[in-house]
């Protein structure tokens, strides 16, 4: 796309060789500084015509009459004023500005083709009509860019009310998805605690029918389990399921740090692993926005039945977080797996997360 000012100068260029041609091979006498003077003024305003249309048509119109009516020298046609029209149509900011300009054209024009310049009924027909014309095509080219602004706004509304509706139709469907897990779950749960109930019941005088009833319970489970996560599916359809973190991946996350390791690493369940990294994220997260610490150290302690990981910082440590985030969050992740997390200030200054998870042997 064309800029605007490239498209002005090269108006106004058109426009200057145009007025030009009554300065080639003058007679004698028949140019005056006068005369250059008001042809200048019919050009030169023309590279602001888009920023004050108006007062560029006054100074245009004015500089054409007067070079009309000096006459040293004088233009069979003035192109000046027919870009001004044209521009006042089709970019003057108020109504008022546009129809007077075209009344001022349909007052002056005739009289001014037939009594000052003597024109016959052809000339006084191109003399009047062709402003006229300029004007018509300025309105024209308003009209066409009103209409496209329109359609555009149009469009942008059908967009924003199509998305709308996109995310009022996924609403409801996660919401008929949360339904169907509450049937899922509350059923199957039923099920189970059925049998469960039967079960010890029945073990001692009839172990046939108890091993149906554990059989039943299973079987509750693993439907339960498909459906859910086939519905888990519809719910995170779209959304980035990019690869859960392990302890490989660990390192990358604490570089910048003092991080230890001790005692000899085992293969963790993969729940865990997720919870050792998301815990060691969750503290460094921490002490980025509320420490305020200039050192955090992160170490990793293998035992016999259980990993532990500690992150200290010299900070001034923050409140808990809520919401299932923050501290909240850790120990919520550490619960989870059976472990536990505790956090706090330290004596000497600084701040403290510590988290045990189990680490039983035999996971592969």
């Amino acid at each position: 796309m064309v800029a605007p000012r490239v498209v002005d100068g090269a108006v106004v260029l058109a426009v200057a060789i145009a007025t030009s041609v009554p300065f080639i091979d003058p007679a004698p006498g028949s140019v005056t500084w006068l005369g250059v003077l008001f042809n200048l003024g019919t050009v030169v305003p023309l590279l602001w015509r888009r920023r004050w249309p108006f007062g560029v048509m006054v100074v245009v119109g004015t500089a054409a009459t007067l070079v009309s009516l000096h006459h040293h020298p004088g233009q069979n046609l003035q192109y000046g004023g027919l870009v001004a029209i044209y521009t006042l149509a089709g970019l003057g900011r108020k109504r008022w500005q546009r129809i007077g300009v075209l009344v001022v054209i349909l007052v002056t024009f005739p009289p001014a083709s037939l009594l000052l310049k003597d024109n016959d009924l052809d000339e006084f027909m191109f003399t009047f009509l062709l402003p006229v014309a300029a004007w018509l095509l300025g309105s024209l080219e308003r009209s066409h860019r009103e209409h496209a602004a329109v359609l555009r706004e149009r469009a942008d509304q059908l967009e924003r009310e199509r998305v709308a509706e996109a995310a009022r139709a996924a609403a409801e469907e996660r919401a008929r998805v949360a339904r169907d897990m509450h049937d899922i779950l509350a059923h199957a749960v039923s099920l189970m605690v059925v049998q469960a109930e039967a079960g010890p019941v029945v073990v001692r005088t009839d172990p046939d029918r108890a091993e149906r009833a554990f059989d039943a319970i299973a079987d509750a489970g693993r439907d339960a389990m498909v459906q859910l996560r086939r519905l888990l599916g519809v719910l995170k359809a779209g959304e980035d399921r990019a690869p859960q973190p392990t302890l490989a991946d660990l390192p990358a996350l604490v570089r910048g740090t003092s991080f230890e390791e001790s005692g000899v690493r085992r293969p963790l369940p993969a729940d865990t692993e997720v919870a050792v990294y998301r815990i060691v994220q969750e503290a460094l997260t921490n002490t980025v926005k509320h420490a305020g610490a200039t050192r955090v150290a992160v170490r990793l302690d293998w035992s016999a039945d259980a990993v532990e990981l500690v992150v200290t910082d010299n900070g001034v440590g923050g409140p808990p977080a809520s919401g299932g985030h923050g501290l909240v969050g850790i120990r919520e992740r550490a619960a989870a797996c059976g472990g536990v997390a505790t956090a706090g200030p330290l004596p000497g200054g600084g701040f403290e997360v510590r988290a045990r998870l189990p680490c039983p042997e035999g996971v592969s």
